[in-house]
């Protein structure tokens, strides 16, 4: 059989839902696939590819249609759709936000923190670092809440993660920083 590009993603996708990050390799993704791995890499030329596209289309199924106006309601629909994109898929928080760190893809959200930001009026310093801070509140929860469901489901630690309570509340109280800079 003939796989396309699409497949093989899918498949990466499936792969790493169900056995991790750590199980994501371009041969258990041949394997899988029943091709010899020499065969991805008329797909892809090399993991950090493959990670860098899987986090792109990880951030593709998790949008939602925007429907807030106001800058500060939109950073909240940006954050709080990342935050679920990547809690969507097993060990996803880690394949997002390192393809993001390493400039490999999974741009779109900062993109639209930043576009919501100059919206709100902040000098482009502000925007910069706005964006920044959001986004490490956003993948530093959703790393976090993502490693203690995991250790909790295996019986390695008691405590509950913090979840969309928690998460919200860590926003709003960046946002209020925010606000009391902006210029709009």
């Amino acid at each position: 059989m003939r796989y396309h590009r699409n497949d093989v993603v899918n498949r990466a996708i499936e792969v790493l839902d169900e056995y991790g990050l750590e199980s994501l390799t371009m041969r258990r993704l041949a394997a899988e696939l029943g091709v010899q791995p020499s065969a991805l890499y008329h797909h892809v030329p090399n993991k950090q590819t493959l990670l860098a596209i899987v986090a792109d289309e990880i951030l593709a199924r998790g949008r939602r249609p925007q429907r807030a106006r106001a800058w500060d309601r939109r950073v909240v629909e940006v954050c709080a759709e990342l935050r679920d994109a990547m809690l969507a898929y097993r060990d996803g928080a880690e394949v997002v936000s390192t393809a993001y760190t390493f400039g490999l893809g999974a741009g779109g959200p900062a993109n639209r923190l930043r576009e919501a930001l100059r919206d709100g009026g902040f000098p482009d310093d502000l925007v910069d670092v706005g964006t920044r801070a959001l986004l490490h509140l956003v993948f530093g929860h959703a790393v976090d809440e993502q490693t203690a469901l995991q250790a909790a489901s295996a019986g390695a630690i008691d405590r509950a993660p913090g979840g969309p309570a928690d998460f919200e509340r860590a926003l709003e109280l960046l946002l209020d920083g925010l606000r009391s800079r902006s210029r709009v």
